[in-house]
């Protein structure tokens, strides 16, 4: 059979040749009509994540067209709003790194949700225009500290979906820090999910003591993989009622090295045979 063949984790996939899947017990042998290319998917093939096991040669895991773009990146929205962060009806979320495939996502589960008021924090300013958040902040400004706080207004925030970390992490991250000793910070969980804007932060140790927050990971891991799968079905019930955004290229599969370092642009690739 013809698949995207990964025989370096230095040069990612070539369009070529690979044995015919063979059944084993308790297996069964599905066809695949087409398969999403999320980062995750590139950080495994390239052995960055913590998941690669790093055993070439392999085919990544490329998965009809939207259940394809939307899955990996709805499922993990879906599950740090509800598994991690346990997000309550009425409490305020933010959202970092809201214009990207997931964030966008992640924004429009937590209005379903009931969520009181929905922050999306970005970089790209046209994207975050159509969101339909409460409020929006785009990321790199002159002091986005200031501007995240301003948008939390008095009440604050109590949820944090990061697909950022990195600086715009220690700036959400400063925006809810209280000062005093008489006040009651209210409990804030920070669900960190992905880190496209650096893998280290500073966190001042007195934020700890006078901020409520609760900083949690979202992934295999934290998460049972049997856990991930169950949801796949609940969510995907969830999206055929077709108002969750993603936009979607879709690429002929021997067309997967160019394709594969190419920049999504806040639209999910998906390979068809």
């Amino acid at each position: 059979m013809k698949a995207a063949v990964i025989d370096s984790l230095e040069r990612g996939p070539r369009f070529a040749g690979f044995a015919e899947p063979v059944v084993t017990g308790g297996e069964t042998l599905v066809e695949v009509t087409a398969a999403g290319l999320h980062p995750i998917v590139r950080m495994l093939a390239s052995g960055e994540h913590y998941g690669s096991q790093g055993v070439l040669p392999m085919i990544p895991g490329l998965d009809e067209v939207t259940a394809a773009a939307i899955v990996n990146p709805g499922v993990g929205a879906w599950l740090a709003l509800t598994r991690r962060a346990a997000l309550q009806p009425g409490e305020t979320v933010l959202v970092l790194g809201a214009t990207g495939v997931s964030g966008r996502i992640a924004v429009a589960l937590a209005a379903r949700m009931g969520a009181g008021r929905v922050i999306a924090a970005g970089r790209n300013g046209a994207i975050l225009d159509r969101l339909g958040a409460t409020a929006t902040v785009a990321l790199g400004g002159p002091d986005d500290r200031a501007a995240l706080a301003e948008a939390a207004g008095p009440d604050g925030i109590h949820v944090i979906i990061d697909y950022l970390w990195g600086p715009p992490a220690e700036a959400a991250i400063a925006a809810i820090t209280r000062r005093g000793m008489t006040h009651t910070a209210p409990r804030v969980r920070l669900v960190e999910v992905g880190m496209m804007a650096g893998p280290v932060i500073s966190l001042p140790a007195d934020v700890l003591r006078s901020s409520g927050l609760e900083v949690l990971g979202s992934g295999p891991g934290t998460i049972p993989l049997a856990e991930i799968f169950a949801a796949i079905p609940g969510f995907l019930a969830l999206a055929a009622a077709g108002d969750l955004p993603i936009d979607i290229d879709e690429v002929p599969l021997a067309e997967v090295a160019p394709a594969w370092h190419r920049s999504g642009g806040g639209r999910r690739i998906v390979f068809r045979p």
